[in-house]
């Protein structure tokens, strides 16, 4: 009866031991599966050396090149950008000067 006992206790083992083996093994297959998708699309903007607003940016640009002229008007108008610099003197600022980003201003 004792030797029944023990083949029983050598048999759960193995069970159990090939079971945690093989959830270690999924596991890992999960893990190097989820690096893999997170480097997936990141390669050919990153070593280009850009950064993905700078991407992006290049990319929203290319399209709105490819509208036709009503809509590539009014995306490119809402492209602008308009500041204002006030230079100081004596510690008081002075008259500001508007600028804009656009070559045509």
């Amino acid at each position: 009866l004792v030797l029944i006992g023990y083949r029983a206790q050598v048999l759960i083992s193995s069970v159990a031991t090939k079971r945690s083996r093989e959830k270690a093994i999924q596991k890992e297959k999960a893990k190097s599966s989820r690096k893999m998708a997170s480097n997936a699309a990141a390669p050919f903007w990153r070593s280009a050396g850009m950064t993905y607003i700078t991407y992006s940016n290049l990319c929203a640009n290319l399209v709105r090149n490819c509208l036709k002229e009503p809509y590539k008007s009014e995306a490119l108008s809402r492209e602008k950008v308009h500041y204002t610099i006030s230079k100081w003197a004596d510690g008081k600022p002075q008259k500001p000067t508007t600028c804009s980003d656009s070559p045509e201003e």
